[in-house]
């Protein structure tokens, strides 16, 4: 068969080996509902009210149960067959003997859910109707044991809010994005978000009073308030069920039922009030920046080390709680000379009564120095497999020395060089940031140690001070003058115009398959020419065109690759993820919504993550998809971020651990993945002209450290730029971003796209190493700027190579 032909011509064709689809199949339906229910976390559980026992009657409260939320809004958004709301989930357990529901109760929150609905509000903007009293009654006199759920709903493009409690807050406020959908959703909000709605309170207050034995579920997609559980004797059990796909409802009651013994650890901290996050009082400051004052102490970095942090932490980093019990001890702890990095072996034991799993975790203490350390961070960590009553397993973590390096970016050491300070490092071992204990073995450094000297990249321009260890400021030198952003010459300067007519134009239509005279792109694929001599044929224009993108075909609605259809280059589709696979719903096609991307790394599981990205792939190969664009990697630096559930972590060592393995799994099929937003995307209001505002220590050790492990553990075959603006120049005409540190220092060998429709001005991106500009670009500007010399064309050439080499990569 010709290479590339399902690019280029061929009809969808199933691979199921009986010859059906296995797009939106049960086989991958139920790898997310696996997935589902090992990233949930079990928050508290007092007297055993968890699991329930078989034969619990049960009654489930909060429009929640029927407004069931799959997955974040906008480009992670996924089209499927149906979902399966916690209403729905326990009724399977209902059919299968294990609990009885108080049906009366149910049917009044669908109704009302459905009457919302049915006026074209979205699941997740629905409100929380008020019970009546004879309903409340009656509940109480089938059962003692009320579930409490409650549902979060945020998307691409809007941030959510802080206000004082009581506060109205109006539809008008979301900003940008997913107007449509908003539009047609409540127009005005109660006190909601973060916070629980004050009918969402006044219902738990009545669930409280009435039932003995209460239990809270979380169907949310980042970190919501929790103070109203945390410490409060009348709520006995709490389960962060985040969003989990489309079988999400029934992966909670796996859970709430014995079914699957919850596992899933926090990947986040979650604080007694969104006030106490150090990026919450400035996030909505200004439309035109983020000032990245915390610096490096972000989430448990930050309540770990600074005093007057350490007791405003409800749940801390890394916890999570199961049915069973484990004992971890330390085996050996030693400085392995031939590997070069500390080496840890533990022994986990389950002495429960339940089979499960456990998450070890190793944390480092380094000395304060010259540069200011946090309290603790997270260096390795590792799963048990599923462990049966009284099984053990022993783990293995590493630390590589110059793991433990913190950059110096002010001279304090040596400027612009990741630095170990010396001192003790000491290490500690648990099941979260806080439930640890110290090991015997400490690494003596005896004398300041350079490990890698860098260069003064991506530096500042306006960003004022910064936070210490100790909480308190030092200031920073500002170079204003080093400011550069282009303008952008929008539709009402270029005249509007029509993605897939621009994309076309000027583009070789389809041509003759025979006596050519010239080479072909499978010429290349096969050997028997190299790429510079095929390039060496290609016109100016035909090296332009390969920058912009490319019209849909197909099932697409996110553009292509490619596309020199007279040289066999094909137009490679793209589609949006990280949730599954995005295609539009007037398609038809129903693909699986997998998990949102902050419950798939709170399963701490690499391989499970691994095997969502390849079942994902399968999904692109069979409707002829060839770049995924996902994972996202940007960090949870503020609750307040309406991205928040595409991204993984607070730590950029989850972060890229997850990222890695994601990418492993949907390139072991021949799918490219699209590393995203590269970088500091940690706000979506106003994303397109917003200046990150950030030091060149925190950018290193906490905005970019995702970023390179995945780029230097799974090679991405394309990373996608953000639209923001980094220090003062825009993330796609960064050059010192995405040539000097993506490429020179972590040695990415990859294609890079600006994410769609951005403000930067092409010819600059060409320069700065982003490769392709889309969904469109502008050919004539780009060539423009080469007639005038500003743009070179080794300049396009090289950009030109790198597209090319990421389609012969795929099959």
């Amino acid at each position: 068969m010709e290479r590339w032909n399902r690019f280029k011509r061929q009809p969808v064709l199933p691979l199921g080996a009986d010859g059906r689809r296995i797009t939106g199949s049960a086989e991958h339906i139920a790898v997310s509902r696996r997935a589902a229910t090992e990233g949930m976390v079990l928050l508290k559980n007092e007297k055993n009210v968890l699991p329930l026992k078989r034969g619990t009657r049960v009654a489930l409260f909060g429009k929640a149960g029927a407004d069931y939320v799959k997955g974040g809004g906008g480009s992670g958004d996924v089209t499927v067959a149906y979902v399966r709301s916690l209403i729905q989930g326990m009724a399977c357990k209902e059919e299968e003997g294990k609990i009885s529901l108080f049906h009366e109760l149910d049917a009044f929150y669908e109704e009302e859910v459905n009457k919302q609905y049915a006026q074209g509000i979205v699941p997740g903007m629905t409100q929380e109707p008020e019970v009546p009293q004879e309903l409340l009654v009656k509940a109480r006199a089938f059962t003692d044991t009320a579930i409490i759920s409650i549902c979060r709903f945020s998307g691409e493009n809007w941030d959510r809010t802080i206000q004082d409690k009581g506060e109205k807050k109006e539809k008008s406020k979301f900003q940008g994005g997913e107007q449509g959908i908003l539009a047609r959703s409540a127009q005005i909000f109660e006190h909601g978000d973060f916070y629980l709605s004050d009918a969402e309170a006044k219902m738990v207050a009545c669930v409280k009073e009435c039932f003995p034995k209460v239990i809270v579920v979380l169907n949310v997609g980042g970190m919501v308030d929790t103070s109203w559980f945390c410490g409060c004797d009348q709520i006995q059990g709490a389960l962060m069920a985040w969003q989990g796909g489309m079988e999400g409802g029934l992966a909670m009651a796996d859970i709430l039922c014995g079914d699957v013994v919850p596992s899933g650890k926090l990947v986040d901290t979650f604080a007694d009030r969104l006030e106490d996050y150090p990026s919450s009082a400035g996030f909505h400051e200004s439309v035109n920046y983020v000032e990245y004052k915390e610096d490096i102490y972000v989430g448990y970095r930050y309540f770990e080390t600074v005093p007057a942090a350490k007791d405003k932490v409800n749940y801390p980093f890394g916890f999570g709680l199961s049915y069973t019990r484990f004992d971890v001890k330390i085996v050996k702890a030693f400085f392995c000379e031939k590997c070069g990095a500390v080496r840890v072996e533990a022994a986990v034991t389950n002495m429960g009564q339940y089979a499960g799993k456990e998450v070890v975790q190793l944390y480092v203490n380094a000395p304060q120095g010259k540069l200011g350390k946090p309290e603790k961070e997270l260096k390795a960590f590792a799963k048990t497999r599923l462990l049966q009553p009284g099984e053990t397993q022993t783990v293995v973590l590493r630390v590589k020395k110059e793991a433990l390096a913190s950059y110096d970016d002010l001279g304090k050491v040596c400027k612009s060089a990741y630095v170990l300070e010396k001192g003790d490092y000491h290490f500690y071992l648990g099941t979260s940031v806080r439930d640890v204990q110290e090991l015997d073995y400490t690494l003596q450094i005896e004398e300041d140690t350079v490990v890698c000297q860098l260069k003064s990249l991506c530096a500042p321009t306006l960003l004022k001070e910064r936070m210490l260890a100790d909480g308190t400021m030092e200031e920073l030198e500002q170079h204003p003058e080093k400011v550069r952003i282009s303008e952008w010459a929008g539709p009402e300067k270029r005249g509007a115009f029509e993605p897939d007519v621009v994309a076309m134009k000027g583009m070789v239509r389809f041509g003759p398959g025979s006596d050519r005279g010239y080479y072909m792109f499978s010429d290349v694929a096969e050997g028997k020419v190299s790429l510079e001599d095929f390039m060496a044929q290609l016109s100016i224009d035909d090296k332009i065109s390969l920058l912009c993108g490319q019209p849909n075909t197909g099932v697409a609605n996110t553009y292509g690759f490619g596309n020199l259809p007279k040289y066999g280059v094909p137009n490679v589709m793209t589609a949006d993820g990280p949730a599954g696979v995005r295609i539009h719903d007037y398609v038809g096609v129903n693909t699986t919504a997998f998990p949102c991307a902050t419950l798939l790394a709170s399963s701490w599981n690499q391989e499970l993550v691994e095997e969502v990205g390849a079942t994902a792939a399968l999904e692109m190969i069979e409707n002829n998809l060839g770049v995924w664009l996902t994972p996202a990697m940007n960090i949870h630096r503020s609750p307040l971020c309406g991205r928040n559930f595409e991204y993984y972590s607070e730590d950029p060592l989850i972060a890229g651990k997850m990222g890695a393995a994601m990418v492993r799994g949907i390139q072991s099929r021949h799918v490219a993945a699209s590393v995203k937003h590269f970088a500091l995307n940690n706000k979506e209001t106003n994303r397109f002209e917003s200046d990150s505002r950030v030091s060149e220590r925190a950018l290193r050790e906490i905005y970019l450290k995702g970023f390179e492990i995945t780029v230097r553990e799974s090679d991405p075959w394309t990373i996608m730029s953000s639209y923001n603006i980094v220090n003062g120049v825009r993330s796609s005409e960064n050059k010192e971003l995405l040539t000097d540190i993506l490429r020179g220092e972590w040695g990415f060998n990859g294609m890079v796209t600006t994410d769609w429709w951005n403000h930067a001005d092409q010819s600059y991106e060409v320069k700065a190493g982003n490769d392709v500009k889309m969904g469109c670009g502008f050919r004539e500007d780009v060539k423009a700027a080469y007639e005038s010399g500003m743009v070179s064309e080794q300049e396009i050439d090289t950009c030109a190579a790198r597209v090319l080499k990421m389609i012969l990569k795929l099959d």
